[in-house]
């Protein structure tokens, strides 16, 4: 059976679980959360394969690049990342990837990307499945009347990341 190496990593902001399959990082999520096990059980049959908590270099470099964008030292990622989900899902984080730093989006502007404006619903469902979290930027989708709607963080924590993308720090 395949694996997926994952490690917990505590910072300042929450608690992740990191999780890596065939040297691309899967599994950037809250340790904490509603719809761990759902989330987990997905990429689990989606790989074929069973968690084991061992390091790698993925999740190393994970661990570094997170460091840094809580510091203000980085704004974007570049870890190779794989999804395992529905056609829709990874047409919903594909969507999510293309909204900037330090700007906000709302599901019914994320449906009409994906020129499905009736989505709405099915939109936020797939934001909240999504298991690759601050480099898929679920954390930037509000509501349309611009209120801080459901995150799997909580929404202490989606605004403190809002906050801080908003400080748009130069570099």
């Amino acid at each position: 059976m395949n694996k997926i190496n994952i490690q917990y990593y505590k910072t300042k902001y929450a608690h992740f679980i990191l999780g890596s399959f065939e040297n691309k990082l899967c599994l950037l999520d809250f340790k904490y959360r509603k719809m761990r096990t759902t989330v987990d059980n997905r990429l689990k049959k989606g790989f074929d394969a069973k968690f084991v908590e061992q390091d790698d270099d993925i999740l190393q470099e994970t661990r570094k690049q997170i460091d840094e964008y809580f510091d203000m030292q980085r704004k974007e990622f570049d870890i190779p990342i794989i999804t395992t989900g529905t056609n829709f899902q990874k047409s919903v984080w594909d969507a999510l990837m293309k909204v900037p730093y330090g700007t906000t989006s709302t599901y019914l502007q994320l449906a009409k990307n994906i020129d499905n404006e009736k989505a709405v619903r099915a939109v936020a469902s797939a934001n909240g499945a999504n298991s690759i979290g601050l480099i898929i930027p679920c954390h930037r989708i509000i509501g349309s009347n611009g209120e801080l709607i459901g995150y799997g963080g909580g929404l202490a924590l989606k605004k403190k990341l809002l906050k801080l993308e908003q400080n748009l720090f130069v570099g």
